[in-house]
Parts: structure tokens; C-alpha cells; sequence
């Protein structure tokens, strides 16, 4: 069954120390284009998130965002005593004031707070990869459920180039009797004597070169094996790509050799369909 490209995931993890979103989006796109914002201190399992998502979800431009809420709990940043004293001592030597205000000075001078890195915790990473999984399996089935729309419209679309080719097929025969009919009156008002053995021999070649038959039963395989690979177990958008160039091909040799005005307009018609085709096959797995 096809897949859309298109998809969405959002999961949200409550751990002791913070809360944890994972999301995930997923539009379009040629090949795989993965764009990835996590933490620094998960920045080492980066190589790992991109290996799953590529695995995954295959094609596609994929944004990837862990965002980190903290409760509190925990504080990252340290006053440095030393650095604060010091300042501090300095300061006196200049500024005639009180202690508080020497303070307030001194802890907006440079390397006054230390950052603390925070490390990265396995037990933690563990409950964050099991929501990069949750969340995968949430983007999937929202792909296989825009799938099953794209799916509809395509059957839809195939029926209405398969009817039209019908008609084409219908009204053949007359378009042959009227090209034949023609070259004759043509013929007629150039008043010339010809030799009718040889204006059949050409009438013939004429013809032949005007025969669709090959192009109707090429469409009609390609219509055939275009429904065929939508139901395949795989999903392959720039397979399906590849036999709408073919069922394209066909319909516009059936359009350059129709030389009849109600051929040609089903041929329009068979190329707006296809066009539809094309536009929502861009957005196929």
C-alpha cells in the first residue's frame, strides 16, 4: 500500500527532573533530507537518530526537535566563590561602597557563574528512544493514512483515463473513414486522373501511419500495471513516476496521430487526468 510523505508525530515524555517532547515532521521531498535539533548532551546519539529515521521513514524532508522543559529541580549554573572574592577585593580598591553592592557588581563580571555540562544519562536515553520509536510509529501511521487518500484519488484518476480511452477506442474506426474520405474528395477537386491502384497503396501507407492500435494497447497495459504497483506491499512513489511517463508518452502519440477533433479532446482530457496523477505522485513514499 502507498504512503504519503506528509506525516506528523508529537510524543511527550514526563520524566523525574523535566519533561521531554519529541516531535516529528515529515513533507515532499526527492531523496532523504533530515534536519535534526536535539540538546548538546544528546548531541552524541545524533549519528543513532539519523541511522533510525533514515531506516524508518525512507524519504522525505524529515525535521526532528527534542525540546526540554526542566521543573526546577535541577540548577546548571554555580556561583564561582573565587572568582566572586576576588573581584570583590578588587573592587573595594575602586568603588567606595557596601558589601551588597560590591557583590551585585561582582556577579556580572565575567566568569562570576560556572555552567555545569550536563552528562548525558543512559537511563534517561533509553526512556527518550523508546519516544523516538513511539513517535516514528505515530509519523507511519499518519503517512499510510494520508496514503489510503492518495490511493483513492489515483484509482479514480486511472478509471477516468481507462473510460476515456474507451471512447478513443469507440470512435476510431469513424476517424479512419473520414481521413479516408478526405483524401478522396482532395483528390476529387484536383480533378486529376489517377491511377486507383496506386492512390489505395498510398491511401494504405497513409493510413498506417495514422494507426493507433500499438498506442491503445501500450496505454492500457500501463493503466493496468500502474493499479497493480499501488497495491504492492512497498511503497514506491518514483516507480509509479516512471509508468506515468509511459502512460504520457502514449497518450501523446495518440494525441500528434489522431488528426480528429473529437480524438484530440479526449486526449486533453486524458492529460488533464494525468497531470492530477503527477502533482499527487510527488507526494508518494
Amino acid at each position: 500500500m502507498i504512503q504519503s510523505m506528509t506525516g506528523y508525530g508529537k510524543t511527550v515524555l514526563q520524566l523525574p527532573t523535566k519533561k521531554i517532547t519529541i516531535e516529528l515532521k515529515s513533507l515532499n521531498s526527492k531523496n532523504l533530507d533530515l534536519n535534526i535539533r536535539i540538546p548538546s548532551y544528546y548531541r552524541e546519539k545524533e549519528l543513532d537518530i539519523r541511522k533510525q529515521l533514515a531506516n524508518e521513514l525512507v524519504r522525505g524532508k524529515i525535521d526532528f526537535s527534542i525540546y526540554i522543559e526542566d521543573n526546577g529541580c535541577e540548577v546548571s549554573s554555580k556561583v564561582n566563590e573565587n572568582v566572586v572574592k576576588e573581584y570583590m577585593s578588587q573592587l573595594k580598591n575602586i568603588v567606595d561602597t557596601d558589601e551588597m553592592e560590591l557583590l551585585k557588581m561582582a556577579i556580572r563580571l565575567p566568569d562570576s557563574l560556572k555552567t555545569e555540562r550536563e552528562e548525558l544519562d543512559e537511563e534517561e536515553w533509553k526512556e527518550i528512544q523508546l519516544g523516538i520509536e513511539e513517535t516514528v510509529e505515530k509519523i507511519n501511521v499518519y503517512r499510510f493514512d494520508e496514503g489510503k487518500s492518495l490511493h483513492t484519488d489515483f484509482v479514480l484518476r486511472i478509471a477516468n483515463i481507462e473510460e476515456l480511452l474507451e471512447k478513443v477506442i469507440e470512435i476510431d474506426p469513424k476517424r479512419i473513414e473520414q481521413v479516408k474520405d478526405k483524401l478522396k474528395k482532395s483528390i476529387a477537386e484536383l480533378e486529376a486522373k489517377i491511377d486507383e491502384n496506386r492512390f489505395e497503396q498510398e491511401l494504405i501507407y497513409y493510413i498506417e501511419k495514422l494507426d493507433i492500435t500499438e498506442e491503445k494497447v501500450r496505454l492500457k497495459n500501463h493503466l493496468e500495471y500502474f493499479i497493480k504497483e499501488l497495491d504492492e506491499e512497498i511503497s514506491n512513489g518514483k516507480k509509479l513516476g516512471f509508468i506515468t511517463q509511459e502512460i504520457g508518452r502514449e497518450i501523446n502519440t495518440i494525441g500528434s496521430k489522431s488528426n480528429y477533433a473529437d480524438m484530440q479532446k479526449l486526449v486533453v482530457q486524458m492529460k488533464d487526468e494525468l497531470e492530477k496523477i503527477k502533482e499527487q505522485n510527488l507526494n508518494v513514499l
